[in-house]
């Protein structure tokens, strides 16, 4: 027996926490019942269920599937396609369903992974796993050692403090931060709160995966070594 959200995921419908989202708008059928309570318990060996009308399953045994991609500017990092814009997944060719770990917002570049592992999906997304998350930084004007000090001691966003990060110049207008953390659209919100603006922003690390030297708008097959990585310890 497993939670719906649960089987959602490792189905590669959606991670855990869209799963829920799932439930509760009336889109999932167990054995032709509607289901709108996330934390239902279902059977995947017994159990018939829908996803907008169609068959999902899951093969407990299956091979999963972990990649690294270097999102471009202007590239959505979602599954769900809002116009025109092009996705994560026009750059993947792939035949899994797989999904984006957390977010890189449409004006920044760098390393984001995709899987349809969900167990991975959840302990990467939630901030209690301490993941780190590596960024380089070009910012408008050139940026002070106080800004750099006060973005490392944690910046009031929505009335709350960020939490400390490790934050090192790399340039006049240029540093690295290295967060655990994911509050939208954070690194922009920060650098504004130090009178300044992001011109560029790239990640390039998380957890102990690197994007190293991937091409822009290229993907890659993690190692096992690194998702053993994302699945053990945190950080690097």
């Amino acid at each position: 027996m497993m939670r719906l959200q649960k089987f959602l995921s490792q189905a590669g419908i959606c991670s855990r926490r869209q799963g829920e989202v799932l439930i509760s708008q009336g889109r999932v059928k167990v054995n032709e019942t509607v289901v709108t309570t996330p934390g239902t318990k279902v059977n995947p060996e017994m159990d018939a269920i829908l996803f907008d009308g169609k068959p999902v399953q899951i093969a407990l045994d299956k091979a999963l599937t972990y990649i690294a991609l270097n999102k471009p500017v202007g590239v959505i990092s979602s599954c769900a396609r809002q116009g025109r814009e092009p996705i994560v997944l026009d750059l993947v060719t792939v035949s899994q369903r797989i999904y984006p770990v957390g977010r890189l917002d449409k004006d920044s570049c760098g390393l984001i992974l995709l899987t349809d592992d969900g167990e991975l999906h959840n302990r990467l997304s939630h901030p209690s796993f301490n993941h780190e998350k590596e960024y380089a930084v070009t910012t408008v004007k050139p940026v002070s050692r106080g800004a750099l000090e006060k973005m490392a001691k944690g910046i009031v966003l929505d009335g709350k403090r960020t939490r400390t990060a490790r934050v090192w110049r790399t340039g006049a207008n240029d540093f690295k931060i290295v967060l655990k953390q994911g509050i939208n659209r954070q690194i922009r919100r920060m650098v504004s709160k130090t009178g300044n603006d992001v011109a560029h922003l790239k990640r390039v690390r998380m957890g102990r995966v690197a994007l190293g030297d991937l091409v822009q708008g290229k993907w890659r097959h993690l190692t096992p070594g690194e998702v053993k990585s994302l699945q053990s310890s945190p950080g690097k």
